[in-house]
C-alpha cells in the first residue's frame, strides 16, 4: 500500500496547515503562535488555530451524557485508546479508577479536551456515581453478562471498563447496576478492550444521538 492510498491519520503524519495567511482573524479563540507557525494537531478543521481552552469551552458546550471508567491496575496501553475514543463521541467526564498514572501514549493528547477524574478505589468510584446518580454500566465478556445489542443503554450513564486481559475486577463487576457483552462471531474468547469500548460508545450513540444525520464537522 502507498502512502498516497493511506492518507493522514494513524500511520502516516498527520499535515494540518501551515501558517495563517495575514491578516490573521482577530478572535480571542485563536491562537498567535498557531496562526504564525501553523497547525498540526488532530482537530476538526474548524478547531484549527484554535487555543485548546477555547475549543474545550465549545465542547463543554455539547457534551454528551454519557461518561466513560476505566479500571488502571497495570498502566494497560489500551486506556489511552479509549480515551481517545471517549474524545470522538465528546462524553460529559472519563474516570480513571485505580493508579493516578495512566499510560496516555494511545490518547494522543485527547486527554487535553476532556474533564478527567480519578478515583483511587472502586468503592471511591462508586460513591461519585451515586452522589451523582449515574447508573455504572459494566462492559465484559463473563456469565453474568447480557447482549449489549439487545439492551437498552441509559442516556446519563457511566460505561466501566476493565483491563486488556484480565478484564474487570470482582469489585468493579460488584458495582455495575448491569454488565453487557458485545456478541461475537469467531473463535476468540474475547477482543481488545479498546475495540470493545468504541464498539459500546457507538451502541450507546445509536441509540441517543442522530448520527446519520451529524455533520462531519
Amino acid at each position: 500500500m502507498s502512502e498516497s492510498s493511506i492518507g493522514p491519520g494513524e500511520f502516516y503524519q498527520v499535515v494540518g496547515v501551515g501558517p495563517h495567511s495575514k491578516p490573521w482573524p482577530t478572535d480571542n479563540h485563536f491562537d498567535p503562535q498557531l496562526l504564525e507557525h501553523g497547525d498540526r494537531r488532530n482537530v476538526l478543521d474548524k478547531y484549527r488555530y484554535w487555543k485548546i481552552e477555547s475549543i474545550v469551552a465549545d465542547l463543554n458546550t455539547k457534551r454528551h451524557e454519557l461518561q466513560i471508567a476505566i479500571e488502571n491496575w497495570q498502566h494497560d496501553l489500551n486506556i489511552g485508546s479509549i480515551v481517545r475514543t471517549a474524545n470522538a463521541f465528546n462524553v460529559a467526564a472519563v474516570h480513571i479508577v485505580g493508579k493516578r498514572d495512566w499510560n496516555k501514549r494511545g490518547a494522543m493528547v485527547t486527554d487535553r479536551y476532556l474533564t478527567v477524574h480519578h478515583h483511587a478505589t472502586v468503592d471511591e468510584f462508586k460513591a461519585w456515581c451515586d452522589k451523582e446518580n449515574l447508573p455504572i454500566i459494566g462492559i465484559d465478556n463473563l456469565e453474568v453478562s447480557k447482549q449489549l445489542e439487545s439492551a437498552d443503554l441509559p442516556k446519563r450513564c457511566v460505561m466501566l471498563f476493565g483491563q486488556e486481559g484480565s478484564g474487570m475486577s470482582d469489585e468493579a463487576v460488584a458495582v455495575c447496576s448491569v454488565v453487557l457483552a458485545i456478541s461475537q462471531y469467531g473463535s476468540t474468547r474475547s477482543m481488545n478492550a479498546s475495540a470493545a469500548g468504541a464498539i459500546a460508545m457507538y451502541a450507546w450513540a445509536m441509540q441517543h444521538l442522530n448520527p446519520i444525520n451529524h455533520p462531519k464537522n
